[in-house]
């Protein structure tokens, strides 16, 4: 987390810029419309939004880092299908430290590098939402979206965050 309120306030306002530009850019390239308005937002534990993304139907998002004890980045990603939050699939560089793939969850297959993806998970999270205790810089907690990588280490290390995809009420 950042030492002091106005560190936030820098890392919060590079987020906001961030996603200004994402904006745009949504406006210039039309597979980043949202034609549903769907969002993947990012709020802390005092309801703060800290990050709202554009996430229209068929696209897809992975929340990385590096792994407590053997430091490789592990990966699980997400795809926004009608309306819900899926976990598609995961990336783990190793079986160490307890990652390992169960039986009848998925499929495993190598990555050609030593590691495994578990492909078809396709499981949808429960309220489309997650809580997730944001790690230190050295864990790098970071979203992976539209080849874009935002960490949420940078804005909200230690805090408990819940990463939720919704809709705008009409």
């Amino acid at each position: 987390m950042p030492c002091c309120p106005i560190a936030r306030r820098r890392a919060l306002g590079a987020a906001a810029l961030l996603l200004s530009l994402l904006s745009l850019l949504s406006l210039l390239w039309p597979p980043l419309a949202n034609a549903d308005g769907a969002r993947l937002a990012v709020i802390d534990e005092h309801g703060d939004t800290l990050l709202n993304l554009p996430m229209p139907e068929g696209a897809g998002w992975c929340l990385a880092w590096n792994h407590s004890v053997a430091g490789f980045p592990v990966h699980d990603c997400y795809r926004h299908q009608r309306g819900r939050m899926v976990l598609e699939r995961s990336h783990l560089p190793d079986f160490a430290a307890g990652l390992d793939h169960i039986p009848g969850r998925g499929r495993q297959v190598s990555d050609g590098r030593g590691g495994y993806w578990i492909e078809a998970i396709d499981e949808p999270v429960p309220g489309n939402a997650y809580r997730l205790r944001v790690g230190s810089p050295r864990v790098d907690h970071r979203l992976l979206f539209q080849g874009q990588r935002i960490s949420l280490s940078d804005i909200a290390a230690g805090e408990r965050v819940t990463i939720r995809l919704h809709r705008p009420l009409p």
